[in-house]
This record gives C-alpha cells, structure tokens and sequence, in this order.
C-alpha cells in the first residue's frame, strides 16, 4: 500500500490492475484503518479515473456474493447518493412503481452514508429483513417482483472499511461504485449520478456492456431526475438534456423534495407516496424517475406512454402491493 500511496500522492492514477488489486487488498484484510483512510481520502480530493473505476469495479464483483436473478431478467434502479441534497428516497419509491408495472427490480441499497436516510435505512425501519438467502429472494422475486439485496451481505469484504466510511460521513469512490457491484448483475438498470464527469465515466463503461441502461443527472446537481430545472439522460441510443415540460411535468422546489428531519418523517413521506396521499411534486418526481427506468428496460415505446404506465401503478396501488409483499 506504501507504493500505492506515494504514487497516488503524486498525483498519478493507477492502472486498471492496480486499482483491482489495492481493493482486493483491502477486502482481504491486509491493510489497516490509517492506510484505508488515507486512500480514500485521495478520492475526496480529485476525481477517479475511468482505469481505477474500471478496476474497483472489478474487484468488488470478484469479490461480491453472487445471486442468479436471470430468469426474472431484473433492473435496478439506484443512485450513487453523494450528492448533499438530503432528498426523499425516489429511487427506492421508483423501483416499487416499476414492479408494479411489470417489470421486476433487484434493488441495491445500503444505509445512508453521507445522508440520513439510505435505501437500507427506510426499508428496515419499515419492516423488511435483509436477506442473502437466494431461495428467498427468488420467492420475492416470484410474489411481489422485486427483492432487496443489502449491500453488506453481498459484500462481506467491504467490513473493513464499513467503519471507516461511517466515521468519515462523507461520499467516498464506494459511493460512485455502487450502481456498479450489484450481485445480481441485472442487465437493465437506471442509474443516477451527481456530476456531468461521472455521467460520462459512466457512460463509457456501459456501453462496452451488453445493458440497456439508461444515466440520469440533474444539471443543478441531483443523482436522480429531481425537476427542479433541466436534467440530463445518457442511454444506449442518445445523449439528451430535457426540461420538465418535455416529460408533462412540472419544474419544482428543492424544498419540496425534503426527505424530512428525522427517519419517522421519511417513513411516512414514503408510504404517503405508495399509497398515493403524497404531495403533487413528490408524486412527480417519483413518476418521472420510474417513467425513464421503464424506458430504459425497454417497457414503453415513448416518453409519454412510459409515464401513464408509471402513473398507472401508483395510483392503481400495484406499487403498494408490491411493497406489502416485499415485507411479509
């Protein structure tokens, strides 16, 4: 790690080997807590290069607890957080209006590192039990159209640096990876991303994959489509920047995405969404996010039409029950 460190120090990237092989390193156990911190710390002070993405991906996959989800053709749908806004969980809310469209979602997720409620965080609160136990997610997969797969169980070399992340409480590069190492490898996914830089990194990689994919970024900033002004999408097919109007919605408030200040205030802006009592912008936001993953799953032909299909499993409550399933 030594070597690793005095060359990152001087302001030189790695190979795509080297990252691979300093994060099989730290997965491993061979370095300890100040050298771990100290490389992430390189990552705070300048971006990742598309090599080291390329070879931390790599690791944490070889590394990963894998789970065969194929016959369910599974999408995820998840953000790289990191991006300091503290919003309500869209992500997770979308991927419940998608299974209740018919599409199925393995959905990534972990507790909240640099935000207060992650994923993980609102669906433990809620009632689910994370699980590894591929019968199990099978069934979910079978009954509601959608399982949970927690992060730290599927990465259980990551419990060297769990601690580390917790106590720095801020976005580090596993932040940036993990739309990346879901263990499922779906071949559909929605991801969103905080920079332009990481859009096209992201980009990149994708498209040397077999994916439909679909990269979403809000220009002022959002890992997600937040509507609060023009937002950017990269897929397979195109690069576009689109306005609210374009997708029939309306521009809205970053006040009015608040995922609330304690964990009970997100539950229940949570459920109020599933069960169709939310506010008209958190409804949005949700429908325009689930509206482009069923785009990008290849699920609608168009814009609009992908829109009436999310609507219509919110409001028809299939979203809802795809979540009552997911939690029995």
């Amino acid at each position: 790690m030594k070597e690793i460190l005095n060359q990152l120090f001087a302001y030189k990237s790695l190979t795509k080997e080297q990252a691979c092989q300093v994060l099989l390193g730290i997965g491993r156990g061979e370095y300890n807590a100040a050298q771990i911190a100290s490389f992430l710390t390189v990552y705070m002070m300048r971006s990742l290069r598309l090599e080291e993405l390329e070879g931390f991906r790599d690791a944490m996959l070889e590394l990963c607890v894998p789970v065969d989800l194929d016959a369910y053709d599974p999408m995820d749908l998840c953000g790289t957080g990191g991006d300091g806004r503290d919003t309500f969980n869209i992500s997770t809310l979308s991927s419940f209006v998608v299974a209740g469209a018919g599409q199925c979602v393995a959905k990534h997720g972990n507790h909240g590192v640099s935000s207060l409620v992650g994923s993980s965080t609102i669906m433990e609160y809620l009632g689910y039990s994370f699980t590894n136990d591929i019968g199990e997610l099978q069934r979910k997969m079978e009954t509601a159209g959608i399982c949970f797969l927690h992060a730290p169980l599927f990465h259980p070399a990551m419990k060297n640096v769990a601690p580390i992340r917790r106590e720095l409480g801020v976005k580090t590069f596993f932040n940036v990876l993990g739309p990346m190492i879901n263990p499922a490898k779906p071949q559909k996914q929605l991801v969103g991303v905080f920079s332009l830089e990481l859009a096209r990194l992201y980009a990149y990689l994708y498209q040397q994959t077999d994916k439909r994919f679909m990269i979403v970024h809000s220009l002022d900033g959002y890992d997600e489509i937040s509507l609060t002004g023009p937002f950017k999408l990269i897929s397979n097919q195109r690069e576009q920047i689109l306005e609210p109007a374009q997708v029939g919605m309306a521009r809205l408030t970053p006040e009015s995405l608040a995922g609330g200040e304690t964990l009970a205030e997100s539950a229940k802006i949570f459920m109020n969404v599933l069960n169709d009592e939310a506010t008209s912008a958190q409804k949005q936001a949700v429908l325009v996010n689930s509206a482009m993953a069923l785009l990008a799953a290849g699920r609608a032909d168009n814009r609009d039409d992908a829109v009436a299909m999310a609507r219509e499993s919110l409001e028809s409550k299939r979203a809802l029950a795809c979540f009552k399933k997911l939690i029995e």
